[in-house]
């Protein structure tokens, strides 16, 4: 191979590199929120989980419609809120559940679980995992974020009330 062709095949390759790292820059990159909350709840768990833990007991506890547009309420389950927002369950245990909104654009999960916290007490958990990026300014990711809380606290209370018997 003589050196001019060499030189080529090296240029040729540092200019291969710079168009692959200039693209893989162009993508955007995700950010990530997450949202941890909890309440107590002066009852044990497996009653707790029997009063609020089947998947379209959401019904209940935000105010809105849901149904099974397939599955029975176990893994693979997908379940339609208020007519219009789709979830499929993605995780399950005795007394909790992953969900995700596969036609959300911001890759949105959700975990509801409750778990003993001391004799005939529990806890009710509830995370949520979203990519904001496509949120345009901080002020809208901080009012995302505020919204989701707000929501999701108001339903734990709704959740203690209904588990408790009030």
């Amino acid at each position: 191979m003589t050196i001019r062709w060499r030189q080529r095949r090296l240029a040729l390759g540092a200019l291969s590199l710079g168009a692959l790292s200039l693209g893989a820059g162009s993508a955007s990159a995700a950010d990530y929120a997450t949202i941890n909350l909890s309440i107590s709840v002066d009852k044990p768990a497996d009653v707790v989980w029997k009063k609020v833990g089947g998947y379209c007991d959401i019904a209940a506890w935000l105010k809105l419609t849901c149904v099974y547009t397939s599955g029975n309420g176990d893994l693979g389950t997908v379940r339609r809120l208020a007519d219009r927002i789709d979830e499929v369950m993605v995780g399950k245990t005795d007394h909790s559940y992953t969900y995700t909104q596969p036609n959300a654009t911001n890759l949105y999960h959700g975990t509801m679980q409750v778990v003993e916290d001391g004799k005939k007490k529990s806890k009710i958990l509830y995370s949520l995992i979203y990519d904001q990026a496509p949120l345009a300014t901080d002020e809208a990711k901080a009012k995302a974020k505020e919204n989701y809380t707000t929501r999701f606290n108001t339903a734990l209370e709704s959740m203690k009330k209904l588990a408790e018997g009030g």
